[in-house]
Formats: C-alpha cells, structure tokens, sequence
C-alpha cells in the first residue's frame, strides 16, 4: 500500500515510517519542512506539508491508500517544552487540522484517514472522559510532569476528535496511552474502543513502537473506520 505520513519526524510518526517499511509499504513521509531530510533508505518520499492549510494537504493525496496523521502543534520529539507552550497557548489547532484534513479529502473520498490524537478523551467511566474529570486529569498530568494548564490542550484534542464525528469521511481517531513513550516493539498490546486500558498495576501505557504497530495493523486491516480506538499493556 501507499501511506502518507504527517508528522514523519515525530516519536510516533518515525516509527510509524519504519513499521510501514518494515512491512513492504511506500511511504509519503510528510513534515512541515522536508528540505533538510537526509533520507536513504527505499521505498520513501518525503515531501513537504501544512496540514492547517486543506490545499496543501489535497495536494499530496494523489496516489496515497491512507494518510496518517501525527500532527501537533511544534515539534515534541525535539522541544517538548516548545510543544506544550504550543499547544496550551492555542487549544482549538486541533479543530482547525481537523477541518483541513477533511476539506482536503472531499476531493479524495475514497482515501482513508487515521488520526493520532490524544488520550484525554478516553473515557475513564462510562460517560466520563478523563478530560472532564478535573482531579483525574490534573493527577495524570502532575504524574506526567506536564503542567496542568494542559488540561485545555487535551479538550482541545477531544473538540478534534468530535470534529471527525461528525464527517461521513472514512477516518479513524487513535487515541495512544496517557503514558508513551520510545521503547520496545513487543507486538502484544490490548486493543479498546474509547475507553482507557490499565495494567493491573492501574496504568495506562504502551511504546511509541507497539502505537506504530497497531496504526499499521489498522491500516492493513480496517477495524475502526469512523471510530475511535486505543491501545494499552
């Protein structure tokens, strides 16, 4: 297959390359500025792209199966500080990538979308999501040492999700553990729909390896179109 990647440098997003690879797939890989990638290895492409800008994003889908979005505001797996400034300062970045992506396949409907969004709308009772539970999600950020300004950044990326909820295009939301982090590709992960996954030691975890993993499992076979899932040990 041909996947598109946005976000192609990032934690998630890299490994998401490698694992399509890795598996015999081609690979659009997608930054905001490919200019200065040093890319040797077969069977990828990388290109330029604004993904807040629907025309951009249009312009590379020809020829793309699924695109996979790994968008967020900067660029964490460098500046994770830059990221969270980001992405506190402007909470609704998520709703404006969200109506991009969407503009952009009215004109590809047959090509598919996986978002990589966030795990605050996971729900931690039924009905609950854990970004509407203020001391639930201000001890999972104290114990991520995030601040817990960035409460607003994770409605934020639940406001995105609710965007795609509404669209009848074929997109499906990804929401990783509270915890991810780079680690090890073990292949063995539990697979849920919009609620959190605990270990029995009560965390919610998986590595940025085993999220790439599940992204391309999805994408060789479609399980969650126009749905939310998750992943958790």
């Amino acid at each position: 297959m041909h996947i598109g990647v946005i976000g192609a440098t990032g934690t998630i997003g890299s490994r998401v390359v490698t694992e399509a690879l890795g598996r015999g797939h081609h690979v659009t890989a997608l930054s905001r500025d490919a200019s200065q990638i040093d890319e040797s290895r077969a069977n990828v492409t990388w290109k330029s792209v604004d993904v807040l800008d629907p025309a951009s994003v249009s312009a590379v889908l020809p020829g793309l199966d699924v695109l996979i979005s790994g968008f967020q505001p900067g660029n964490a797996a460098k500046d994770l500080a830059d990221t969270v400034r980001r992405s506190i300062a402007d909470p609704t970045v998520h709703t404006t990538a969200a109506r991009a992506l969407i503009k952009a396949l009215e004109s590809h409907p047959r090509t598919r979308l996986i978002v990589i969004g966030g795990a605050g709308s996971l729900e931690t009772a039924p009905g609950v999501a854990l970004v509407d539970d203020v001391e639930r999600i201000h001890e999972t950020l104290d114990q991520l040492g995030l601040p817990r300004a960035y409460a607003a950044a994770a409605r934020g990326a639940r406001d995105g999700l609710n965007v795609f909820r509404t669209s009848n295009r074929l997109w499906t939301y990804f929401s990783p553990a509270e915890e991810i982090a780079p680690g090890e590709r073990t292949g063995r992960f539990r697979v849920g729909g919009d609620q959190v996954l605990r270990d029995a030691d009560g965390r919610n975890r998986v590595s940025a390896e085993d999220a790439a993993v599940a992204l391309i499992d999805e994408v060789e076979l479609p399980r969650f179109v126009q749905r939310r899932f998750t992943i958790g040990y």
